[in-house]
């Protein structure tokens, strides 16, 4: 499979390209970016020396290959959707890791991210790509949307007490905590190693851009409309996302219900990995691998069930997805090219 990465040289896009670089079935063909055109890749990522050596292009349809048959769009938020039509109409497959493509109502995507959807004809034809709700219609897509790393952590945490109707939606309290690549690569003055380290802090208190994410599949999978609560924290690691869900359910189960629910959700999806008491979901079990690990206690004083979700938010948060997502586009085991196992 001959591939392109946009926006190669920001975090996910490098672990796209490090992911792609020793997949067994594909080839980049052509990596872009705006901050270093003619630059030599591992000049911008010495981790690439005498490993991988192409020049950034400008991501510019005209310059791709036309063997390309897919293109990862790792760009900024706003600019994918200035690209992606055009990327269609040229016959190429696109999976795009912005949020440009995620909410099918433009008028959502106006409210939370501030700006017209430029394609807004295209949002009903977008796969929103979780594999792990979504694996029997990604075959045939022409353009996926990549999920957020908070979502994808949220989503899995939620998605079979979702389908199955369990959960009372009116208790669900989300806390979530990421590492600061989640912030991107570009730099900021909140994001300085002295302004962020040595501290926790909330932000986007109540309006962070991932809740209609959320709250859309949340909605579709339980047919029903859907509020949530959710508050994400910056904390001083590089990086990882740790989701702590807080909920009541509408019936009495039992815990091994709760268990048989989640095998049975899961069965056959290799990334999600369920972990048995008394272990824990830690964002460190994780690191730089495609898995999510997801556990649960019931607190029989509250009466809450309490979900724990870790992903590294750069693998199964964005690149490691997008990969697996490719692989699903191809025809290929979903697990092709990502069974490394976590960094540690």
């Amino acid at each position: 499979m001959k591939v392109a990465v946009l926006g190669a040289t920001g975090y996910a896009g490098c672990e796209l390209v490090r992911l792609l670089h020793q997949h067994p079935r594909a080839e980049i063909e052509y990596i872009g970016s705006r901050s270093h055109v003619g630059t030599t890749y591992h000049l911008v990522h010495p981790q690439f020396f005498r490993a991988f050596g192409l020049e950034l292009q400008p991501p510019d349809l005209n310059l791709i290959p036309d063997p390309v048959e897919l293109v990862f769009c790792a760009l900024p938020h706003g600019r994918s959707a200035d690209l992606v039509p055009d990327l269609l109409a040229a016959g190429k497959r696109v999976i795009d890791l912005s949020a440009d493509f995620r909410l099918r109502n433009p008028a959502l995507y106006e409210t939370w991210y501030g700006r017209v959807h430029p394609a807004p004809d295209l949002l009903s034809k977008a796969i929103y790509g979780l594999p792990e709700v979504n694996r029997e219609v990604l075959p045939g897509a022409a353009l996926v949307a990549n999920p957020g790393c908070y979502p994808t952590s949220v989503l899995l945490a939620l998605a079979p007490l979702a389908n199955a109707g369990w959960i009372d939606w009116d208790s669900v309290v989300i806390d979530a905590k990421s590492g600061v690549s989640g912030a991107g690569r570009s730099p900021r003055q909140a994001f300085h190693f002295p302004e962020c380290t040595e501290s926790v802090k909330a932000y986007r208190v109540g309006d962070h851009q991932h809740i209609p994410e959320i709250e859309q599949l949340l909605s579709h999978l339980s047919s029903e409309a859907v509020t949530i609560t959710f508050t994400p924290h910056l904390v001083p690691m590089i990086r990882g996302i740790l989701s702590t869900i807080y909920l009541r359910l509408r019936q009495n189960c039992s815990p091994g219900q709760i268990d048989q629910l989640y095998e049975q959700f899961y069965d056959g999806h290799p990334f999600v990995r369920l972990l048995p008491p008394p272990q824990l979901p830690e964002t460190r079990f994780v690191r730089g691998s495609n898995f999510c690990d997801l556990g649960w206690r019931f607190d029989q004083r509250t009466g809450r069930l309490v979900i724990l979700s870790a992903i590294d938010n750069l693998v199964k948060g964005a690149a490691g997805q997008a990969v697996q997502n490719m692989n699903l586009l191809f025809g290929l085991p979903e697990e092709t090219g990502l069974t490394q196992l976590p960094l540690f």
